[in-house]
């Protein structure tokens, strides 16, 4: 086994730990990048990227489907083979990681790839090669897909993610296990290729994280868009016959061609080494807000619980540079914004107002619907959202915000700053909002 000296280990080169690697090659240290897949991780390969080149599509048949409610007549052919090609050859290169890796070693850094796991304080073995960090070790290792133990599933040829973003063909037909960020934007695209799509979710409502006003909203979409959606049931068991899949739910049974597994995420914990640093191995990592989980271990993006988006590894990503560079850190913010590419696209920041209220905030709730707005009427068919505010009364200040519609992502921007920089209500009603632009219901939740 052969031992090497270096300032810095990341383990996991999604992309936090990309432009972590990066960040602290350029300013001088010495640093190996270990990846057991490919270097970028889920995000360009099975994740946003081709996710949202894949919704694009969808929403381009759909825009198209509703011509003839605004401007005259239109033939809709849906041809999947098209972005199944841009996803391979324009998003992943094939599932080619080279031009990342180049990124890695042309930054300066030492690529390993492997498994990396703990073997000690500031020490990581991949495939028999030790590599000792003087300044520390950060761990980056990521989700994989949540499988729930259903009777059945694991001996079945079911998707997840993956698999639905690297398929050439879209099925006939589709059923979703969960009703979350991910099932919902997969079952509304692969619906608008002509598959005919249900959602099964165990939870009351779909969308669960974010406001019951969005889960209801985007409910009433599918239902009218075909996509049966069915919340707050038991899944007994999954069958699979060798050409369609059935899935029993009590004394209701639904099948289909093919089977999404979108139940949420599991972080890569298991099989790290933590026991032989002392660290208890749990759901998610305990860091504080440089990142630190102990004296010489960092980690970053999903496994530290504050979110699994790609926008949030990359904050982690520098703060955690920052605390190894001894550089001046700066308050972490906790605003925290999301957004689900449905459509209509849901984003959210801040507090939802079930959670304001469970912290015993004085809550005060704005809530317009957005094709009632001026953008919304004028837009027609497809303008269905709505802006919704949680004000702390006592302190004049919004601390959470719903902005779905048609751009509700970017609509988001504006609610995400109020809630950050703690905008007082009274400034931000003696505002001028453009009219008629979507954000100007901003205004009106005010």
């Amino acid at each position: 086994m052969s031992s090497k000296s270096c300032d810095v280990v990341v383990v996991g080169l999604g992309p936090g730990g990309e432009a972590l690697v990066a960040r602290l090659a350029k300013a001088g240290l010495s640093v190996v990048a270990v990846e057991a897949e490919l270097v970028g991780g889920e995000c360009p390969y099975w994740g946003c990227i081709p996710s949202k080149m894949f919704i694009r599509a969808a929403n381009a048949l759909e825009e198209a489907r509703r011509v003839e409610k605004l401007a005259g007549s239109v033939s809709v052919t849906p041809d999947f083979s098209i972005v199944a090609k841009r996803i391979r050859q324009e998003a992943t290169d094939n599932w080619d990681d080279t031009v990342a890796a180049d990124r890695i070693t042309a930054a300066g850094a030492t690529l390993v790839r492997g498994h990396g796991r703990l073997v000690g304080d500031r020490t990581v073995e991949v495939d028999g090669d030790r590599f000792e960090a003087s300044k520390g070790v950060v761990l980056n290792t990521g989700t994989t897909a949540s499988v729930p133990p259903i009777p059945g599933l694991a001996d079945t040829p079911y998707w997840t993610n993956r698999e639905a973003l690297k398929a050439e063909a879209a099925p006939a037909s589709l059923m979703v296990i969960g009703g979350g960020a991910i099932g919902l934007e997969l079952a509304q695209a692969y619906s608008r290729f002509d598959t005919q799509v249900t959602v099964l979710e165990v939870g009351p409502h779909i969308l669960g994280p974010e406001e019951p006003d969005s889960s209801a909203l985007l409910a009433k979409v599918f239902e009218a868009e075909g996509i049966g959606v069915h919340a707050g049931i038991t899944i007994d068991r999954v069958d699979h016959d060798g050409e369609r899949f059935t899935v029993t739910c009590g004394d209701a049974t639904y099948d289909a061609e093919q089977l999404l597994v979108a139940a949420g995420r599991k972080s890569r914990v298991d099989d790290i080494g933590l026991e032989t640093v002392g660290v208890e191995i749990g759901r998610f990592l305990t860091v504080d807000d440089s990142m630190q989980v102990k004296d010489g271990l960092w980690a970053i993006g999903d496994i530290v619980g504050r979110g699994a988006f790609t926008h949030l590894s990359m904050y982690h990503a520098e703060r955690a540079a920052r605390s190894i560079l001894g550089e001046e850190q700066s308050e972490y913010d906790s605003s925290f914004p999301r957004v689900t590419f449905t459509d209509p696209e849901v984003g959210g920041v801040g507090l939802t107002e079930s959670q304001a209220r469970d912290k015993g905030i004085n809550v005060r709730i704005g809530l317009t619907d957005l094709a009632a707005s001026s953008r919304g009427f004028v837009h027609g068919v497809g303008n269905d959202g709505l802006i919704k505010i949680i004000i702390d009364e006592d302190r004049d200040i919004i601390v959470g915000a719903t902005s779905a519609g048609p751009a509700g992502g970017e609509t988001l921007a504006a609610l995400a700053f109020a809630v950050r920089a703690e905008i007082p209500v009274a400034t931000l009603k003696n505002t001028v909002y453009a009219y008629p632009t979507f954000w100007r219901a901003i205004e009106s939740a005010l």
